[in-house]
């Protein structure tokens, strides 16, 4: 039977905060480490210079003695002679490894070992010979030494010989290690320093990354990234000095504007209508705003850590499409009641029809249906659909609130609408407008009256209602968007005439405040729709 393989056993990995710290040491003790021995190597250079320049002082003290070096020209090799017992007696209160004595072939005079007096030197003597001085470390019978030689002259300046001096290389030594002793006493406080800075900044970043690994951060990344590309709301969030700090693509369509990072808001491009969301008082919840020709859902919120403000969160929900299908519905329900509107008025007129030829009278018949062939609707001087069931809806709701709508005399549009949906938004939200303000003034009767014309192919709109008119401080911010009379916790109001205006513009018109009121009636608005219609065919015959 075959034993399964088993996986090979994995180290755990260390934690981000503990490669942190082991890396910081590593590099500490390394730069302390490389610092002693870069310090060590300059200190023992400048010693073994002091060594060589000392032995050299030395070597040029004796080679001064006046009587010297008449007792080498004059004298023979002797381990008793006067220059043994002067070099030696200079060896013994300088401390030095050796003070040799030669003459101009280079055999000893004195040395430390008497049996080598009188044996030539170990190392050779002719630069020194040639009058020069020499500093040198070399390995002679005594070891190795920091040597100094000088030429050693008679009265008339001749070279008779030379001196040579050595200091033992163990002072150099012994003086080394105590240099590093100290140098390493001095290191080791940085070096603690630093670990105990490693073990702070490790502590500190794992609070700082919440204990995050850094694959999980990098997942967590991903997974942000994923998210805020995927919902469907748009999300700004700015710090508190203005600075955007996140957005999704969303909220870069629906402000009109690339949302890059760290770029403070009003510097990317955004309109003074999202600019003014971060500064509304109070922050919007959910309210109706009209943003670059969207219809928006806002709320803003502010966030917090305990008494410490990390600024603002903005979030966006498109209700332009919902604001679509509310005035395609609006548009479909108007037709509708104009329909059912017309369906029973023309059963009515048959009956009529019916009732005529019944009783035999052709004539009054012909005359009754003359009259019928002037006009295709039940809203006298509006011949399109949309607009006449648009009117008798609103009536509807007019007179559910207490008001009458009464569409003028002077109303005379013959052409279709070539933009039904947005051409029943404004007149729909002019007429809103126009029976709240009748409903809650205080002037009676309540009306509404609405004026449609046709300029050539521009629908003129104008709507007067008895309400108590617009303030005069007022008149400059009607068309503002979120501006209300009303209570502003209601949701839904302050939006209507933005946009009314807005659609208006859109198709080359505007929506204006002709008249804020007066002693005999309210607000006046006019809406011009341009090229809003179309001429249809008329039976001529």
């Amino acid at each position: 039977m075959r034993t399964p393989l088993r996986a090979p056993l994995r180290l755990p990995r260390l934690a981000l905060s503990t490669q942190a710290v082991v890396a910081l040491a590593l590099l500490l003790v390394l730069v302390v480490l490389g610092s002693l021995i870069a310090s060590t190597a300059v200190l023992r250079n400048d010693l073994e210079k002091q060594y060589e320049q000392r032995a050299l002082a030395i070597a040029r003290s004796v080679a001064s003695s006046p009587t010297l070096a008449a007792d080498v020209v004059s004298g023979r090799p002797d381990p008793r002679g006067p220059v043994q017992q002067a070099a030696e007696r200079v060896r013994r209160e300088t401390g030095a490894l050796y003070v040799v004595v030669t003459d101009d072939r280079g055999i000893r005079y004195s040395h430390p070992t008497a049996a080598n007096v009188g044996q030539p030197v170990s190392t050779s003597p002719d630069e020194a010979l040639a009058g020069h001085d020499v500093v040198t470390i070399e390995r002679g019978t005594l070891g190795y030494s920091a040597r100094g030689k000088v030429p050693l002259r008679d009265a008339d300046g001749r070279v008779v010989g030379e001196v040579s001096v050595g200091i033992a290389i163990s002072q150099l030594e012994r003086e080394t290690h105590k240099l590093v002793v100290l140098l390493g006493l001095v290191a080791l406080g940085p070096l603690a320093v630093g670990l105990a800075g490693a073990v702070w900044l490790a502590r500190r970043l794992r609070r700082t990354t919440l204990g995050l690994e850094p694959e999980e951060m990098a997942d967590l990344v991903r997974e942000h990234a994923a998210v805020l590309g995927g919902v469907r709301d748009g999300l700004v969030a700015v710090d508190p000095r203005g600075r955007v700090t996140v957005s999704n693509a969303e909220a870069a369509r629906l402000l009109g504007s690339d949302l890059p990072r760290g770029v403070p808001l009003e510097e990317t491009g955004v309109g003074p209508d999202a600019l003014a969301l971060f500064a509304e008082d109070p922050a919007p919840a959910g309210a109706l705003r009209v943003l670059g020709g969207r219809v928006v859902l806002v709320t803003r919120l502010a966030v917090r850590r305990g008494s410490r403000d990390l600024g603002t969160v903005l979030t966006l929900r498109d209700r332009t499409d919902l604001d679509d299908l509310a005035r395609e519905l609006e548009a479909t329900r108007a037709l509708t009641d104009a329909l059912r509107a017309q369906a029973h008025e023309h059963s009515n007129r048959l009956h009529t029809l019916t009732g005529l030829l019944h009783h035999g009278d052709v004539a009054e018949a012909e005359e009754y249906l003359s009259g019928l062939s002037e006009s295709s609707t039940w809203v006298s001087g509006v011949d399109d659909p949309y607009l006449a069931g648009l009117l008798a809806a609103k009536a509807a709701a007019a007179s559910e609130a207490g008001v009458s709508l009464v569409v003028s005399e002077t109303t005379w549009l013959e052409d279709r609408l070539a933009h039904p949906l947005d051409s029943v938004t404004v007149v729909a939200n002019l007429l809103d407008n126009g029976i709240r303000a009748a409903a809650e003034g205080a002037r009676e009767p309540r009306t509404v009256e609405v004026t449609l014309l046709g300029d050539g192919a521009d629908l003129v709109v104008h709507v007067v209602d008895s309400g108590d008119g617009v303030p005069a401080d007022h008149v400059g911010q009607v068309f503002d968007h979120g501006f209300t009379t009303r209570d502003a916790d209601v949701p839904g109001h302050g939006i209507g005439l933005a946009l009314a205006r807005h659609t208006a513009r859109a198709h080359g018109g505007d929506v204006r405040l002709v008249d804020p009121g007066s002693a005999g009636h309210g607000a006046a608005f006019e809406a011009r729709l341009a090229a809003a219609l179309t001429a249809r065919e008329r039976n001529l015959t």
